[in-house]
């Protein structure tokens, strides 16, 4: 059995400078097994993930302001499978300490405030696991992409990033930044999927097509995003993602990491156990 560990999922962070060119989104990197060995090591850390997340939630509870956090930002060219990498990661963990939230196009009242505004608002709370499907490097990638603003706007919203993602990191907010890469091809049996497939055609925008006429140009724009805003508070990880339920994998073992890197205990209690075991010995 090919075993995926957890310091394979560390080494998807990228190589500064990035190049897209050097990273194989058909490739499984630390996992040569067979579709059964795949799935035995997606499941094989679910208990200690699971445990894990009760115990920052208990923290978060517990300690308040203090206490940790972790903020998931999933980007990836449109159907790279970022709501489905959600799902599957967040179903172990219990929903009370676990929020996602999804960025679409900024409504007029958001265009009328700084571009990360909508952002903050859903800043991780205390024990909280946070998910971002997209985020604010959409308002970077894609105004850069259709130059809907100018390069010296977009330096400044580099710097904006930079220092929100570095506030997070000093309120103990641990970040992992994910980029889910997937190949043009893989991406026309996606749409194709969407628009055959009865119970998916919910799911299809034509917009996304209009889109892949621009895939060059987004794979320079986030290639150059990432080598600006990859900080050791902040890492970018590529996730080759052709084959999904390896992504997904790769995604469960790097919060796994962020959560063991805690080293959290759990928290002491602010009574006395014995006087209210007594009370409720008494109450019967």
């Amino acid at each position: 059995m090919s075993k995926f560990k957890v310091k394979d999922a560390l080494k998807l962070r990228i190589q500064k400078p990035f190049e897209f060119e050097d990273d194989d989104p058909t490739a499984t990197p630390g996992f040569d097994g067979d579709k059964d060995d795949l799935k035995k090591q997606a499941e094989r850390y679910d208990d200690e993930l699971s445990d894990l997340q009760e115990l920052l939630f208990a923290n978060g509870r517990s300690l308040g302001k203090d206490a940790s956090s972790i903020l998931v930002i999933l980007q990836g060219m449109d159907t790279s499978g970022k709501g489905g990498a959600v799902r599957s990661v967040f179903s172990i963990f219990d929903p009370q300490g676990t929020t996602t939230v999804g960025f679409g196009k900024p409504t007029e009242e958001e265009m009328e405030h700084d571009f990360l505004w909508r952002i903050r608002k859903h800043d991780p709370l205390p024990g909280q696991i946070v998910a971002f499907d997209r985020s604010h490097y959409e308002d970077v990638v894609i105004q850069r992409v259709h130059s809907w603003v100018d390069e010296d706007e977009i330096d400044r919203r580099f710097e904006a990033i930079r220092e929100y993602e570095k506030e997070l990191a000093d309120r103990n907010v641990r970040i992992i930044k994910v980029f889910l890469h997937i190949s043009k091809d893989f991406q026309v049996e996606n749409l194709l999927e969407r628009v055959e497939d009865p119970k998916k055609f919910w799911k299809y925008d034509d917009g996304d097509v209009t889109e892949r006429a621009h895939w060059d140009e987004y794979s320079k724009a986030y290639a150059d995003a990432f080598n600006r805003t990859d900080e050791d508070y902040a890492p970018w990880y590529i996730l080759p993602s052709d084959n999904k339920k390896y992504a997904r994998m790769a995604l469960k073992f790097l919060i796994l990491s962020a959560l063991r890197e805690m080293d959290l205990s759990w928290p002491e209690a602010k009574f006395d156990p014995e006087v209210e075991r007594q009370r409720i010995l008494d109450s019967k």
